[in-house]
């Protein structure tokens, strides 16, 4: 039996057979994600009307990876003000937006409060908002800060109106990477377990994967299989992530980009090993927009949204600074031969264009 037969079987299978599906030729790998997606989705690709929001620059660790950090590089530090973000958020909502994304750095200067606090305001006001913030990453810190256990973080993120959980943090699990990239952070088992919380809290997340800098292929399936190990025990995440690496104003130095192929093998091949996540998502932010559109025939099936700002992957060299226009997006999707299909944040339909 061929790997490609025994995972279209679903049979079991090793990391080591698992991480030999990157032997196989592009096409081949993209029949059988796409026929995974045509399976679940047909045609569709979600998108949403989303603002992201990033209150704080200030941050107490030091990732080699992250260009967004005042501590490093950036010299221009900033803290929004609760009123600051209620007049972002007031006017986001004029463009119809459904989601507020709200991540940041972990600033040992604002304080859980502080958070707790705008989540309120904002669901206070705009009660349709869908809130989604706080990274797995920015729990662990605010738990570790206020000697809190990750469940009582997690009980006041919901009495104070979050919806659900952003996937960020995750990086790569593998610890070694793990101490390189972004030592001093949340640990892979960590952030695995916050989200293993929050799913028994009743709440859906997202999960991401930073690749395309110093790991290889088999901590990017390692990566993958603890994942769907978690979905098998929860079933709390909607979508999967692939985020390609962002090379610019940071510390790795790293000198072979991914090739197009590499990313497009990498997301055929999350949606062939996370068939039992339901969406791939193919974020536009940090694949560009032409290989997020390709990224629909290898197996993705949503490409975020509108976004309309964003300061964390743009401060690293991707062109997302300024979002994307809701009429561009739909034309986009549509112009690549599939179905534009508006969502709200947990993937309810709203509005097919």
């Amino acid at each position: 039996m061929s790997i490609l037969e025994k995972f279209e079987k679903k049979e079991n299978y090793s990391l080591e057979e698992a991480v030999k599906l990157y032997d196989l030729e592009l096409f081949e790998l993209a029949q059988l994600a796409n026929k995974i997606r045509e399976e679940k989705h047909g045609k569709k690709t979600y998108f949403n009307i989303n603002r992201h929001i990033n209150p704080t620059n200030i941050c107490k660790d030091v990732c080699q990876f992250c260009a967004y950090s005042a501590s490093r590089k950036n010299p221009h530090q900033y803290t929004m003000s609760h009123e600051e973000i209620m007049d972002v958020v007031e006017n986001s909502s004029k463009h119809g937006i459904k989601e507020v994304h709200i991540v940041s750095a972990h600033n040992p200067n604002t304080g859980l409060q502080w958070y707790l606090d705008i989540f309120r305001k904002i669901k206070d006001k705009f009660p349709h908002i869908h809130v989604k913030a706080l990274t797995a990453a920015e729990i662990h810190f605010l738990a570790t800060q206020y000697n809190l256990s990750y469940e009582q973080i997690i009980e006041k993120m919901i009495e104070s109106g979050v919806d659900s959980m952003p996937g960020g943090g995750a990086e790569i699990f593998d610890e070694i990477v793990r101490k390189r990239i972004c030592g001093g952070k949340v640990t892979s088992d960590q952030w695995i377990e916050i989200h293993r919380l929050w799913h028994k809290a009743g709440h859906q997340s997202n999960a991401t994967m930073l690749f395309g800098h110093v790991e290889n292929r088999e901590h990017r399936i390692d990566h993958m299989l603890r994942l769907r190990k978690l979905q098998e025990e929860t079933g709390g995440f909607n979508a999967f992530i692939p985020l390609v690496y962002q090379k610019e104003n940071n510390y790795l130095k790293v000198k072979d980009f991914l090739t197009g192929q590499e990313i497009l093998k990498t997301m055929a091949i999350s949606r062939i090993l996370l068939d039992n996540i339901p969406n791939i998502k193919a974020y536009w932010v940090t694949s560009t927009t032409k290989l997020a559109l390709l990224a629909q025939e290898f197996g993705a099936n949503d490409l975020d949204g509108t976004i309309e700002k964003e300061s964390i992957q743009s401060a690293a060299g991707a062109k997302s600074a300024n979002g994307i226009a809701l009429q561009n997006f739909v034309d986009l999707i549509r112009n690549s031969g599939f179905i534009p299909v508006e969502r709200d944040s947990v993937y309810n339909e709203i509005k097919v264009w």
